[in-house]
């Protein structure tokens, strides 16, 4: 039946085409932005999930930066109590070689002792990043006795949240103290010798504190035995900070892995597939232009009617 009132045609065509006009607005909204699940409409539950695993990114993103922070600093006091081991050998060397010399060669190698020394200080003094001296601490400040780096956030399934750490105790790091009322590895003076091992003095065995003129030779062996000590402390030292070091660029190395795999997971949930988008998309374009020419076809049949009234 034609009816001039009601063109049945005409509104299948017209709601056909306005569906096929939604989801085109839809695929081009996932093209545009990248998207399947762009907002919590699209798909609540992995709209959720996303949102709180990117927060939970951003919280790790946050965490690779304090793993470099602490990185640079470990780094940095790892290179310099190695070299000032590397000091300390050259500077029982000399103490060693003093001890079978000449009162006018001791002179000499005091001097050579005095620029290791000098070296000594600089390194340590040098071995400062972001403000941060991990060999010359204050001793008495019950506020900083360690490094701490943060190495993890962790959330339950209930939303409790803890962090990880690593820990550098200063104690096994400090070679000199920062406040001169207390004493590090190298300015404190040996149990044996009695003497400050950065101010170790050769040239005369007779002006060393607690030493006997008539025992040369076993007033140099306390002097070595006291560096020795100090080489032990210092390697101690050492091998905390490559265990710290070993740990951080494990943990950055973790970090780094987590991260990508959390953004593939995201992805996975609420990525659009662009090859199937695009395919999609040229598909609707045809239907639109099928359903644009449909509803004129059937707007066009109304016309028709009007010649069964032409004379």
């Amino acid at each position: 039946m034609s009816s001039i009132n009601t063109n049945v045609a005409a509104m299948t065509a017209l709601q056909s085409l306005a569906s096929t006009n939604k989801n085109m607005t839809t695929t081009q909204a996932r093209i545009s932005t990248g998207l399947r699940v762009a907002d919590a409409s699209d798909n609540a539950a992995y709209w959720s999930i996303a949102t709180t695993m990117r927060s939970d990114n951003k919280a790790n993103s946050v965490i690779q930066d304090a793993l470099g922070l602490g990185a640079a600093k470990v780094d940095t006091a790892y290179t310099a109590i190695n070299k000032s081991i590397d000091v300390v050998d050259q500077i029982k060397e000399k103490v060693l070689l003093a001890k079978t010399s000449s009162a006018e060669d001791r002179k000499k190698i005091q001097s050579e002792i005095a620029t290791y020394v000098a070296q000594l200080k600089d390194n340590i003094a040098g071995a400062n990043y972001a403000g941060s001296n991990l060999l010359k601490t204050d001793s008495t400040d019950a506020n900083n006795t360690k490094l701490t780096v943060m190495t993890s956030y962790n959330r339950d399934s209930a939303g409790k949240v803890t962090t990880g750490t690593i820990d550098v105790d200063f104690g096994n790091l400090r070679l000199i103290d920062s406040n001169a009322a207390a004493k590090g590895i190298l300015d404190d003076k040996g149990a044996t010798s009695g003497t400050a091992i950065l101010d170790i003095d050769v040239t005369d065995v007779t002006g060393v504190t607690g030493y006997d003129a008539t025992k040369e030779g076993d007033s140099f062996d306390k002097i070595l035995t006291d560096v020795e000590k100090a080489l032990g402390s210092m390697a101690t030292g050492a091998a905390e900070l490559g265990a710290a070091k070993s740990r951080i660029d494990m943990q950055k190395d973790f970090v780094s892995k987590l991260s990508d795999s959390i953004d593939r997971g995201v992805g996975q949930l609420v990525d659009a597939d662009m090859n199937k988008e695009s395919t999609r998309l040229q598909a609707l374009q045809v239907q639109q232009q099928l359903g644009i020419q449909a509803l004129s076809i059937a707007n066009g049949s109304s016309q028709s009617i009007l010649s069964l009234f032409r004379g």
